[in-house]
C-alpha cells in the first residue's frame, strides 16, 4: 500500500488553461480512471496549481481539457474546516425523504468565470471513489463542501451548473458573464485576470 498523501501532490505542478462551457469536453461524459499511475498524479499536481491560480475551491479534469473522471477540491465544510482531496470515478449519494434539505446559495464556475446565480442543492452528500493511488475514499460533505462535491461530479457527467437553472436564471447568468468576460484572457489563469483599473493600459515596453 503506498504511503503518499494528497499533500504530496499539492506542489510542483504547472498552471493550465481552464476550458470554457462552450467547449465540447465540458458537455461529454468522462471516461473512468483505470490507471493510477505517475501520469495521473502529474495531472493532479497541475490541477492543484491551476485551481490555486484561479482562486477556486474545486476543479474537474474536464476543466483543463481532459475527459477523465477526476476532480480535486480545497474547500471549507459547514464548520469552516478546510478539506482537501482528489477523487477519481466519483459517485455522489444524495439524501432522500425527510433527510433531504435544499440549500439555495449563489454558485459560480471557473469555466464560466465572473458569473454567479442562486441554485438549490442538497445541503449534505456522500461522495465515493478512489484517490490518485487507487485507494477507496469516502467523503461526507456539508456546507460549501457538499455543493462543491456535487458541482464537480456534475462536470464529470457532462453537466454544468447552468444546465440546472431555469431559463430565466440562465439568461441572467449569461448576461452577468458577458459583462465580465473581457477580464479573463483566453488562456486564463495562465495569464492572470485583468482588472478594470488596468484595462486599456499600454505596456511601456511593448
Amino acid at each position: 500500500m503506498p504511503d503518499e498523501t494528497i499533500a504530496d501532490l499539492r506542489s510542483g505542478g504547472s498552471v493550465l488553461r481552464i476550458t470554457r462551457w462552450s467547449e465540447p469536453v465540458m458537455h461529454a461524459k468522462t471516461e473512468p480512471v483505470v490507471d493510477f499511475d505517475d501520469d495521473l498524479r502529474a495531472l493532479v499536481r497541475d490541477m492543484f496549481a491551476t485551481m490555486k491560480a484561479a482562486e477556486g475551491v474545486g476543479l474537474a479534469a474536464t476543466q483543463v481539457g481532459r475527459g477523465v473522471s477526476l476532480f480535486i477540491y480545497d474547500c471549507p465544510d459547514a464548520d469552516s474546516k478546510r478539506q482537501v482531496g482528489a477523487i477519481c470515478n466519483p459517485v455522489v449519494e444524495l439524501p432522500t425523504g425527510r433527510a433531504r434539505h435544499l440549500d439555495a446559495e449563489e454558485e459560480g464556475c471557473l469555466s464560466f468565470p465572473g458569473a454567479y446565480e442562486s441554485l438549490a442543492r442538497p445541503d449534505t452528500c456522500v461522495c465515493r471513489g478512489q484517490d490518485p493511488w487507487g485507494r477507496d475514499v469516502v467523503v461526507v460533505g456539508d456546507g460549501l463542501l457538499a455543493r462543491c462535491l456535487q458541482h464537480e461530479t456534475d462536470h464529470l457527467n457532462g453537466l454544468v451548473f447552468g444546465d440546472r437553472l431555469s431559463s430565466r436564471a440562465r439568461r441572467k447568468l449569461d448576461e452577468s458573464q458577458s459583462a465580465t468576460n473581457h477580464l479573463y484572457p483566453e488562456d486564463w489563469p495562465i495569464t492572470p485576470r485583468r482588472t478594470s483599473a488596468s484595462e486599456g493600459d499600454e505596456d511601456p515596453e511593448a
